[in-house]
């Protein structure tokens, strides 16, 4: 671990926070919204980010399935969280597991930043008309799945690296093009990269794509009353959904499926898609539900699915 101020192990007075977090640009940039939510919310609260480094950031060179999947960027965090190092970690949503260690609670999902995927192309060419075969850089199961079910043509290859390590590889004619997460962008103040923010009728986003976790002690009630303030009720539905949804297909972040929950009054609509690998195959679901029950929703959406063919996918995976 890196801290960015004094040891981490060292005593912290409840005024300060620790906050764990990846060392990538786009964890850092995420943990300090995080951090300036918080301040904003509690004045005079200060707070310090942890650098942890995750098996997924250390194994770099190895396709994510291949290595395990779940948990990958934030076992190492979590496990800092319950000795006691940190007060309180920052996630991306989609990379933490369904189930929480026991200890361990999510207190607040922030606003939601944009969910969609974006496409990045060397020569500004959006999807459609990008050339037949052209490369498309993508470690994701579900991005790769989505882009064959639009254009069997294409070839998805895998790209693994930070933002930037990505966008140098498509400079450098490694690949003709990438799916990168809107979010990632607008955070990083690069989305003037994207060539088109792909439509969800195309791509379906990751559950939980776009939002952010702020983890916490469980038994640490001084800490979830702070992280509590900057909570955001339907952005939490929303995720509760589409994640809820994940863990009833009994899948992990490797699972070819898209899923996306927005609230609109006292309503939540939740559309899905479960894809073979190869795009050929895909089931689809989109329901309303009340607000207050995404969890409900969710087996309602997979219940949808499996009467789809979801079990006749999964069964291939």
């Amino acid at each position: 671990m890196t801290p960015e101020a004094p040891s981490p192990t060292s005593p912290s007075p409840r005024a300060t926070l620790r906050i764990g977090t990846r060392g990538s640009p786009l964890a850092l940039a995420q943990s300090r919204l995080v951090a300036d939510a918080l301040a904003e919310a509690h004045p005079g609260l200060a707070c310090q980010l942890v650098r942890i480094a995750t098996a997924g950031d250390r194994r770099r060179a190895e396709p994510l399935p291949a290595i395990g999947g779940t948990g990958l960027f934030t076992r190492e965090i979590e496990s800092a969280l319950l000795r006691g190092e940190i007060d309180l970690a920052v996630h991306s949503l989609k990379d933490l597991p369904t189930q929480s260690p026991d200890g361990l609670v999510v207190a607040a999902v922030p606003a939601r930043a944009p969910a969609a995927d974006a496409l990045i192309s060397a020569d500004g060419r959006p999807l459609d008309q990008l050339p037949p075969g052209a490369r498309i850089g993508t470690s994701s199961p579900r991005r790769a799945a989505q882009l064959l079910a639009a254009r069997p043509d294409l070839r998805p290859e895998p790209i693994r690296g930070n933002l930037d390590t990505r966008i140098r590889k498509l400079r450098e004619g490694r690949v003709d093009a990438l799916v990168v997460a809107l979010a990632g962008l607008e955070r990083l103040g690069v989305a003037a990269h994207a060539t088109q923010v792909l439509p969800l009728d195309v791509m379906l986003p990751a559950p939980g794509q776009g939002a952010l976790a702020v983890q916490t002690r469980a038994g640490d009630a001084p800490v979830v009353d702070l992280a509590v303030a900057i909570d955001h009720g339907a952005t939490r539905a929303a995720t509760t959904g589409e994640r809820a949804l994940l863990e009833a297909l009994g899948g992990g972040c490797s699972l070819p499926l898209g899923a996306y929950a927005e609230a609109g009054g006292p309503s939540l609509r939740l559309r899905a898609i479960l894809l073979a690998p190869d795009g050929a195959q895909a089931a689809r679901a989109d329901s309303t539900g009340p607000l207050a029950e995404p969890t409900a929703l969710a087996h309602a959406v997979a219940a949808a699915l499996r009467a789809d063919g979801a079990d006749a996918i999964l069964d291939l995976l």
